[in-house]
């Protein structure tokens, strides 16, 4: 039986995807996958009966050295079939490459504390990983690997980390603590009248709903950043930029011009500048062929109700071009 987490299948209990991005600069897809523990090889070959007073049914342990070597194999393997997945259901003028870390959620048998060390990490492309032939019987998979130059650990049974070529890090942003300013709004909020930084953690529950891992930013040198979400889905995927403008008049292009900037500068996938007003003619146009998206009042308006049931007001003084009563009310 397979199940289907993100595009990469695993037989059941075998572990699944748990991050995808893709760098649309470099044309490479990032994966970190969840490895099994070392509970998935039985410990167990047979099991033998006994006619014995009274008769028993002896168990035939597996030894030490074939769990871990049986181990080592199917981490590699899942490693191989994930990367073949990722690239068969990318498009080559889309996808160059793949960087994959494999890991483990794990105990630290010295301390008992969570671990998740990385077993396997690999950067290739799509021209060389073709050259394998994964369906040859022969094909050892370890070998396949170290044929790849990817960083294999030595002794994956005993957890022996080894360092990623690629890391999803979060850790280059501040990250604010959570508030929870849903439960405590108004039946019907005024966005415009919001505590600046409660508005900037109602957009961070927005696109949660929606979705996204998002972490409002600590307001002191952020780099203009509101807030960082990390979209999870393969291909369209990975670290965007949000900033939130609680504002009573237009975002003005300079301000939008200025989240491609950090887009590019932080290698996001995307960013994405949500305002109570509206946009000009100049931002609707740069936006797009920026990965920029921009959503305006009463688009906000419209997704807070949709997912969050908040039916917003939108206290602006003048009604903006091309809008309605009903869009501020």
């Amino acid at each position: 039986m397979e199940r289907t987490l993100g595009s990469i299948r695993y037989p059941e209990g075998l572990g699944g995807a748990r991050r995808a991005a893709f760098a649309p600069e470099s044309r490479e897809l990032i994966l970190e996958i969840e490895l099994p523990v070392q509970a998935v090889v039985p410990s167990v070959t047979q099991y033998r009966f006994k006619a014995s007073a009274p008769p028993a049914v002896v168990p035939q342990p597996r030894k030490e050295s074939e769990c871990k070597a049986l181990y080592r194999d199917l981490v590699a393997r899942l490693a191989l079939r994930a990367i073949d997945e990722a690239f068969a259901v990318t498009p080559p003028s889309l996808v160059d490459g793949v960087a994959f870390n494999g890991k483990v959620h794990a105990k630290d048998r010295a301390t008992g504390k969570s671990i998740e060390p990385c077993l396997i990490s690999v950067r290739v492309s799509r021209e060389t990983f073709g050259e394998l032939v994964l369906d040859e019987p022969e094909l050892a998979p370890v070998q396949s690997l170290h044929h790849l130059n990817a960083i294999v650990s030595q002794h994956p049974y005993d957890l022996e980390p080894v360092p990623p070529v690629v890391t999803f890090d979060l850790t280059r942003y501040k990250i604010a603590p959570e508030r929870d300013v849903v439960a405590g709004l108004d039946s019907r909020p005024d966005l415009v009248a919001m505590d600046p930084i409660d508005f900037e953690h109602l957009i961070r529950r927005l696109f949660e709903k929606i979705g996204l891992k998002s972490w409002v930013t600590q307001a002191s040198r952020d780099d203009g950043i509101d807030a960082v979400a990390v979209n999870e889905e393969p291909l369209i995927g990975g670290l965007c930029i949000i900033q939130a403008k609680r504002s009573k008049n237009v975002v003005s292009a300079e301000t939008v011009r200025s989240v491609a900037g950090i887009v590019n500068d932080k290698n996001a996938s995307k960013g994405i500048v949500v305002t109570t007003a509206w946009f000009g003619k100049a931002s609707w146009d740069f936006a797009p062929r920026n990965r920029v998206e921009l959503i305006d009042g009463r688009h906000l308006k419209a997704l807070l109700l949709e997912h969050l049931g908040i039916d917003a007001l939108i206290g602006l003084p003048k009604l903006p071009p091309g809008w309605q009563t009903r869009d501020l009310n």
